[in-house]
């Protein structure tokens, strides 16, 4: 692996990472992107699924998707790379973890405090009280969940397109991304606002901003520094020279 010389020495010396990662960084564990020739969205339109009111309309259709997903997941295990930024996090003063991704792969891996800016597949809540549901049973006959307090429709705990993303996450990640002195975009497609700004802020503010993807994004030419290949074999030698140096 081709590393700067910037790079290195910032592995030395930094206290202060802030990470992103996209769904490429799960795709490595047999998780399929949404995005791309075999992407979920080629298969299936996300107006059909995705948003409000397409599950008001249909909540049995949108359910019985989730459900699929939620046992693809449960069948998949946490990569290198996820364990490898879980181990991260115990060698820097200061680290942050954001993700687009709902698989709670990086948590089942160890990470702690994740701010997960687009919700998580393990997670649902109730429509009308909004109490938050950690298992939800879903069979042919009882396609759509209902709340045991309030007897309200339960929809998976998921941001959905035209939704908010949770309140005070992003402004979180948006504080983490301003104080870093290195900034890691890892298997992001860069084209997901507001998720995408984040690298942009980093560098403003004068992070060390690398890209860790399979191929070339929209960031490419805006960062500092580009590393071509699978998350998965490039983050464990990075997380190795940082250990080695805290070692």
């Amino acid at each position: 692996m081709n590393i700067s010389n910037k790079l290195c020495s910032l592995l030395h010396t930094t206290e202060s990472i802030c990470v992103l990662t996209g769904a490429g960084i799960s795709a490595e564990s047999g998780v399929e992107t949404f995005r791309g020739s075999n992407g979920l969205w080629s298969k299936l339109k996300p107006e059909e699924l995705a948003n409000f009111d397409a599950f008001m309309r249909n909540p049995d259709l949108v359910w019985e998707w989730y459900n699929y997903q939620k046992k693809i997941i449960h069948d998949v295990k946490p990569n290198p790379a996820h364990y490898a930024l879980a181990h991260l996090q115990d060698l820097v003063k200061d680290f942050t973890l954001i993700t687009q991704n709902i698989d709670n792969l990086h948590i089942r891996a160890g990470s702690k405090n994740v701010l997960e800016l687009h919700g998580n597949i393990e997670r649902s809540y109730c429509i009308s009280c909004g109490k938050s549901v950690t298992h939800v049973e879903v069979t042919l006959e009882n396609k759509v969940p209902h709340c045991s307090s309030c007897h309200g429709i339960i929809r998976p705990d998921i941001v959905w397109f035209g939704e908010m993303l949770p309140e005070g996450v992003f402004e979180m990640a948006t504080d983490a991304a301003t104080r870093c002195e290195l900034f890691l975009s890892i298997g992001t497609s860069a084209v997901v606002y507001p998720a995408a700004n984040l690298p942009l802020i980093a560098r403003k503010q004068g992070a060390y901003v690398v890209e860790i993807n399979m191929e070339r994004t929209e960031i490419s030419n805006s960062v500092d520094e580009t590393l071509l290949g699978k998350a998965g074999e490039i983050l464990p030698q990075l997380v190795k020279m940082k250990e080695e140096i805290k070692g």
